[in-house]
């Protein structure tokens, strides 16, 4: 087999690539990095120029004579969709290619309406969203869902959580409408995503735990998102816990952390003792009032959380344990008593510099994360030169057929 060199493995795509970190910005920068002549250069950011992925700047400073034509990433040359779901609670938005958010839309959602609903109400958004954007300029679509994900399908496999949704197929049901990569991952999944791309970009090992309606984890290894053989990492919802007293959980199994520790059981827990209780934010109240009870109830949630994390901190012994979620974001009481079980539980070489923060996006994480998810996939050299074999004039044709 004959030896592979830089000329021939920079393609448009990985020019693309040099130009959105940095590493070359000028047509002589991308010549000395890649060792491409100067018309193999020319042709490619010709190639990337057409499809608007590439602008040119005269605006660099000069040494003497004429300035270099500098190259940037065009982030508004093309726009992503995405919609983070939760359990109770969905935001549809869309993106620019650097993932910022352009106009986006939150709905009070139950998912377990199921897709046939679900689905169509986030197409119609999107729609409306874009604007007088032309179809032409969408480059992918990217969801988070509350279930768990066949990643490599977009399947989601929840038998009991959100069973109408059981072995669904979205990424097919979205592409017949908008013709572009359809990404769908598990909700906690693209939270961590999120937090890890926008707030812990320098670490390569973290845990996102969300704590609200529901339990679950992200988990990012080696500076990417851990999926497992099937994408069913991080349901650490489903993880006994030694006192679970038998509790009946949505997965089917007794005693899981989800069971006997998440919003959903906390509630039900203070309305058995005569707490009057309707929302996370009427058990805040309790708290912020100094009620006995209901402190020693988050305060006994947080340890069973802290339980579960202790095993999970020496299995993956990641840089930091970021919590999200509304109970996190809440209850203080609640995270003093998961870092207490934590630091105790866990070993100390894993806990010797292990922190444990809460959530520094918030909500904003899941389009974040969805954002992130569709544009690494989409802007992949791989990606990127496929797209070349295809005609901007083609693509805006076939996008506007299917609007």
């Amino acid at each position: 087999m004959p030896r592979r060199t830089a000329a021939t493995l920079a393609t448009s795509g990985e020019v693309l690539r040099l130009i959105r970190t940095g590493e070359a910005v000028t047509r002589a920068d991308l010549g000395r990095v890649t060792g491409l002549s100067r018309p193999a250069v020319q042709l490619r950011v010709g190639e990337l120029l057409e499809r608007e992925l590439v602008v040119e700047r005269s605006d660099a400073p000069s040494t003497g004579g004429r300035p270099p034509v500098r190259l940037e990433f065009n982030a508004s040359g093309g726009v992503v969709l995405v919609a983070a779901l939760g359990a109770s609670r969905t935001r549809v938005a869309v993106c620019d290619l650097s993932g910022r958010e352009l106009a986006g839309r939150d709905f009070a959602m139950d998912v377990e309406q199921g897709p046939d609903a679900v689905l169509p109400l986030l197409m119609d958004t999107w729609d409306e969203l874009l604007g007088d954007r032309p179809p032409s300029l969408i480059r992918g679509v990217g969801m988070g869902v509350p279930a768990t994900v066949e990643f490599a399908q977009g399947r989601t496999e929840s038998a009991r959580v959100m069973a109408s949704w059981t072995g669904v197929v979205i990424p097919p049901i979205i592409h017949a409408r908008f013709p572009v990569p359809v990404l769908v991952d598990n909700d906690v999944n693209v939270l961590a995503i999120g937090e890890h791309r926008g707030a812990y970009p320098d670490l390569d090992d973290l845990m996102f735990v969300k704590i609200s309606t529901r339990i679950g984890a992200g988990v990012i290894a080696g500076g990417g998102i851990l999926r497992g053989a099937m994408g069913a990492a991080g349901e650490i919802g489903h993880i006994p816990v030694l006192d679970g007293g038998g509790v009946l959980c949505r997965c089917g199994n007794t005693g899981c952390v989800d069971s006997v520790a998440s919003g959903t059981a906390l509630l039900r827990d203070l309305r058995a003792r005569g707490k009057d209780v309707r929302t996370i934010a009427d058990v805040t109240a309790l708290v912020r009032a100094g009620d006995a009870e209901t402190m020693a109830t988050v305060r006994e949630a947080g340890r069973r959380i802290g339980e579960v994390l202790a095993g999970a901190v020496n299995i993956l012994n990641p840089s930091v344990v970021v919590l999200g979620g509304d109970m996190a974001e809440a209850f203080g009481p609640l995270v003093s008593s998961i870092r207490e079980v934590v630091y105790r539980r866990s070993t100390a070489l894993a806990t010797r510099r292990l922190r444990i923060e809460p959530s520094r996006l918030g909500a904003a994480a899941g389009i974040s994360g969805c954002a992130v998810m569709v544009l690494d996939h989409v802007l992949s050299p791989d990606a990127v030169d496929e797209t070349m074999t295809v005609s901007p004039l083609r693509r805006e044709r076939g996008l506007a057929a299917s609007s």
